[in-house]
């Protein structure tokens, strides 16, 4: 079987953070209660970004590192998002334009709620595997800005959106997948997958999301445990304990996954507690550190803790993953690869992690501000010019990076500018 997986990978996380223990405090919400969800910051999207600037801004190092020849191979774009921009013109065709991509290549949007960045994945893994085109390589840009304004006029729905609201972040991470995986190998063949009919979270408006938490929770827990055990039917002598060095599932919030590494551990290796929070130390914790300074970036949180887990983990001798995502809906997956020392080091070139440092820290009251809707680009605005004295010190923390910012939209076209 030939080899297939990510070749290189970027994380973008936005170019403002806000202090998530500052709103806790600031919404005069319960601390303790807060304090279970283990976020630290999360990324806010400014008016002059959206999806199309945070996945560009993810992928473009991964593309510039190419050679021209190597860039023309791509001949596979995949966006996945749930955070559309337009009920037809696909977010990718913005995407290949700014990225320069060549013309010879399929490029499409995939909205799966938080599974979208996983299908992509494997449909760009499927892609290499069948060699319809060999040496080709294939880009997946998973990005997205969450929403937690509830939707109002329901009963059924009754969601406690004051702590959702910390956990809504926004970004974008891009991956080149390819017959050359440096950075993480799958291992083929060996996938669980699992999905059903549930109302747990919907976006029924473009601006908005509902939800009702408590379901929620539940179906990610049914849905993390029969994953894996169809992943562990497929996959002869899997064991959820052993099999594994490092996990890194799709994290909402990282109390979440907490909850559901320890249910995994009682339910299939009849864990106590104390063994639970040491396994959860050991395996889980390396993958959370982004996605605790990110926040939910929906379809691409999967991958924001896998890159936190290989830049944060012990890869000294090759050690095998396990992923899990889950999308509402809903759908999910459990799947898994090896990094090496060398997938770790290329990542590392990236510097995720001093990047997140270097984002403008909002002030609550430069937030507020956002919330009611300075300068704030709604779905199918057809008209609108980005005032640039917005956010000015945010503005200048970026001026001169070469980063894609949304500048216009005329006539429903959206106009971009560099940094």
């Amino acid at each position: 079987m030939m080899s297939v997986g990510i070749e290189s990978m970027n994380v973008f996380g936005g170019s403002a953070a806000l202090d998530v223990a500052a709103l806790a405090e600031h919404r005069k919400l319960d601390t303790t209660r807060f304090a279970n969800l283990l976020m630290r910051e999360k990324a806010v999207a400014l008016p002059y970004e959206d999806p199309v600037t945070f996945g560009v801004n993810a992928a473009l190092p991964l593309v510039r590192a190419l050679s021209e020849a190597e860039r023309d191979r791509i001949e596979l774009l995949i966006t996945c998002t749930e955070s559309g921009i337009d009920f037809g013109k696909s977010l990718s065709t913005y995407i290949h334009h700014h990225l320069g991509l060549g013309r010879n290549c399929r490029l499409f949007e995939i909205k799966q709620a938080c599974y979208s960045g996983t299908a992509g994945f494997q449909m760009a893994v499927s892609f290499i595997l069948s060699q319809a085109s060999p040496g080709a390589k294939a880009l997946v840009v998973a990005t997205d800005i969450s929403r937690f304004m509830v939707v109002e006029g329901g009963e059924a729905i009754s969601e406690d959106w004051s702590f959702a609201e910390p956990s809504a972040g926004a970004g974008a991470v891009a991956m080149l997948v390819s017959d050359q995986p440096h950075i993480f190998q799958v291992d083929v063949g060996a996938n669980g997958y699992y999905g059903y009919e549930v109302m747990d979270t919907c976006r029924p408006i473009p601006d908005s999301e509902a939800g009702d938490s408590d379901l929620s929770l539940m179906s990610y827990l049914d849905c993390c445990e029969n994953a894996y055990r169809e992943y562990a039917r497929r996959v002869l002598d899997s064991n959820f304990g052993n099999t594994f060095q490092y996990l890194a599932f799709h994290t909402p919030f990282g109390g979440m996954v907490k909850g559901a590494h320890r249910t995994m551990m009682r339910k299939l290796l009849q864990a106590r507690p104390s063994d639970a929070e040491a396994d959860f130390a050991q395996r889980m914790q390396p993958g959370l550190n982004y996605c605790q300074r990110v926040a939910n970036i929906m379809g691409a949180t999967v991958f924001l803790a896998l890159a936190s887990t290989i830049d944060h983990g012990d890869f000294s001798s090759p050690r095998r993953v396990g992923l899990f995502s889950y999308g509402s809906g809903c759908c999910s997956e459990f799947y898994s690869g090896v990094v090496t020392a060398e997938g770790q080091a290329r990542l590392g070139r990236m510097e995720i992690g001093r990047r997140l440092d270097q984002r403008y820290q909002l002030s609550l009251a430069e937030y507020d501000a956002l919330l009611m809707g300075s300068g704030m680009v709604r779905f199918g605005t057809r008209n609108v010019t980005i005032d640039p004295a917005l956010l000015g010190g945010a503005r200048a923390a970026i001026a001169g990076k070469g980063l894609l910012t949304l500048s216009a939209i005329r006539e429903f076209h959206r106009e971009y500018s560099w940094s």
